[in-house]
């Protein structure tokens, strides 16, 4: 029998999705990076053939911990499905001689590396400067025209990032984005193989999007992330993502499989990504291209990842098109063949929509609860009317208990004051957004108010 080395880190799909894919294919052998999450400790045991927990010491030389533990276990092939582990994977899968991202990884990593390339090809992009000091960041707001967003260079789920309107802005915002990079760090969310990565930021002009013109119906956000996978050398997208209005400064609020774009403007908007894609020199993995919307049909990249989009992008991919792409992937990295799609799948043949939304202590404009709020997933099922046909649920693994207090949201650290994470099927689209905008209103006035001796988190 095949067997796979799963390297595990936080961020990516849920753990217990990813992992019963790749159990479906193959022997798994887990190598944990990041604490198991709870719900899925008992359910690791029974599909893993082993599971090893590194010690702090040991990933010191991540790249030689995943060759020996691969060497050990007799691998066929090595997957992660986390932003912090992708070059530190791609690395070992070169030493081991299997297939994985290929040795140009970190230019689908490190946004500096990755914007320098697409400025070489000439590739749509916002202006930007990589900043690396308080005085790089004066410099570059010289440079560039407000208003800009400073960004960890190797950060993912809008972290660190910070609007910056005027000069005047530059060293608060400098101050604060480091220490975020800090705090994501103690939490488990930041690079795992490139020393210091926390101090490498950029900063780059915000372009003006707008979804008008883009979709027929109000309450969708300006940019799209084209889902896909390139297989040796060559990308296959899959479908589009479409998105509610970012949290200020951009932390996503929701993800919606399919995007409810007409094909010619779904047409362009895959061009544009297979451009950013290929000029990364990828092999094989997954990607999550995303691209603003403008004024006119323009288009903006703003970032590619070697890895399937996060948070349950994947899963809503296997319920609306059918397709299991981390099984898929798992398949091809171990030599079998694998039926891609010929072309991008559209609305048109999708079965059903679902949308994952992102529970954060503002309202439907970005503003903050009045009050303190606590989580409870059993109220807000039954206190909050869907449409007909719509499910909701809630992903545990990515959420907090009930009885937690709701964190007081930090524009700084994003998804990292999240309380929960919700799943929605619907019908179509269109009653995803309807539905999660009577969810995000309904939410403060719903959820029980905290006492005075619950514990705050911020």
């Amino acid at each position: 029998m095949s067997k796979v080395l799963f390297v595990y880190a936080k961020g990516g799909p849920p753990l217990g999705y990813a992992l019963s894919r790749v159990a479906a294919r193959s022997a798994v052998h887990l190598l944990a990076l990041s604490a198991l999450p709870p719900t899925v400790a008992a359910s690791a045991d029974r599909l893993c053939a082993s599971v090893l927990c590194p010690a702090e010491s040991e990933r010191r030389d991540l790249v030689s911990l995943i060759v020996s533990r691969a060497q050990a276990v007799g691998a066929d092939a090595v997957v992660t499905f986390s932003e912090y582990a992708v070059v530190a994977v791609a690395e070992a899968c070169e030493k081991l001689g299997l297939a994985g991202a290929g040795g140009c990884c970190a230019l689908a990593r490190d946004k500096r590396m990755m914007r320098r390339t697409w400025q070489e090809q000439g590739i749509s992009q916002p202006r930007f400067r990589p900043v690396a000091t308080a005085q790089d960041l004066h410099d570059a707001a010289a440079a560039l025209r407000f208003p800009l967003l400073l960004k960890a260079a190797w950060s993912a789920g809008s972290t660190a990032h910070r609007t910056l309107r005027s000069a005047e802005d530059v060293p608060a915002a400098w101050e604060r984005a480091r220490e975020v990079m800090a705090e994501s760090a103690q939490l488990g969310y930041a690079e795992l193989h490139v020393a210091d990565a926390g101090a490498d930021f950029l900063v780059e002009e915000i372009v003006p999007g707008t979804a008008t013109g883009w979709f027929d119906q109000e309450g969708w956000g300006d940019y799209v992330s084209v889902e896909g996978v390139v297989v040796d050398g060559d990308f296959h997208p899959v479908c589009l993502s479409g998105r509610m209005p970012t949290v200020e400064p951009f932390t996503e609020r929701a993800g919606i499989t399919p995007a409810a774009l007409p094909d010619d403007a779904q047409r362009r908007i895959v061009a544009l990504a297979r451009e950013a894609v290929d000029a990364l020199g990828l092999r094989n993995c997954g990607t999550h291209t995303e691209i603003k919307l403008g004024a006119d049909g323009q288009m903006w990249v703003i970032e590619t990842a070697a890895r399937f989009g996060g948070a349950m992008t994947v899963p809503q991919i296997e319920e609306v098109f059918g397709l299991d792409l981390i099984g898929m992937l798992t398949d091809h990295l171990l030599g079998r063949p694998v039926s891609w799609p010929a072309e991008v799948r559209t609305p048109q043949e999708a079965h059903g929509a679902a949308g994952s939304l992102v529970v954060l202590a503002v309202d439907g404009a970005g503003d903050a609860w009045p009050d303190q709020r606590v989580w409870d997933f059993p109220t807000v099922r039954d206190a909050v009317p869907l449409s007909a046909g719509s499910h909701l649920s809630v992903v545990a693994e990515n959420s907090l208990p009930d009885g937690a207090p709701v964190p007081v949201y930090d524009p700084a650290a994003g998804a990292n004051t999240m309380a929960a994470l919700c799943l929605l099927s619907a019908t179509d689209p269109e009653t995803v957004i309807h539905d999660f905008r009577n969810l995000v209103d309904a939410l403060p006035k719903v959820l029980p108010t905290a006492g005075p001796t619950t514990e705050v988190r911020a």
